[in-house]
C-alpha cells in the first residue's frame, strides 16, 4: 500500500507492506464496528428510558409545586426503581433551571418554578 500526500509543508510518501496474516488481522478489526453498533443501540435505549424518567420526575415536582428533599427522593426512587437512580434524578432536578432549592428546617425544599 502506498500513501502519498502532504502534512502542512512536508511531503509524505509512505509504503506499507503487510504479510497475508497481517491483512487477515486487519480484516478482523473491521468486524469490530458491528459490536460497537450493538453497544450504541443499547445506549440509545437506556438514554430513552432515562429521558422518560426525567420527564416523569419533572412532572412529579411540577404537579406538587414543592416537596421536601426526602419526600421527593422517596417518590423518585419509586419512579426510577432504585435508590441510585432516584438520587441521580434528584441531583438532576437540583441543577435544573426549572427548580429552586431552598434550605428547610430539617431538609431542603424543592420548588417548581418552570
Amino acid at each position: 500500500m502506498r500513501i502519498r500526500g502532504q502534512i502542512g509543508d512536508w511531503p509524505v510518501d509512505l509504503t506499507i507492506e503487510l504479510a497475508p496474516e497481517e491483512w487477515a488481522q486487519l480484516g478482523r478489526q473491521v468486524e469490530l464496528p458491528a459490536v460497537a453498533q450493538t453497544a450504541a443501540t443499547e445506549t440509545v435505549a437506556t438514554t430513552r428510558q432515562d429521558d422518560g424518567q426525567w420527564i416523569a420526575a419533572r412532572e412529579v415536582l411540577r404537579l406538587a409545586g414543592q416537596m421536601s428533599g426526602p419526600e421527593l427522593l422517596d417518590r423518585l426512587e419509586g419512579l426510577a426503581g432504585s435508590t441510585a437512580a432516584g438520587k441521580r434524578l434528584l441531583v438532576r432536578l437540583r441543577h435544573s433551571s426549572e427548580v429552586k432549592v431552598e434550605s428547610g428546617v430539617d431538609a431542603p425544599v424543592y420548588h417548581w418554578v418552570g
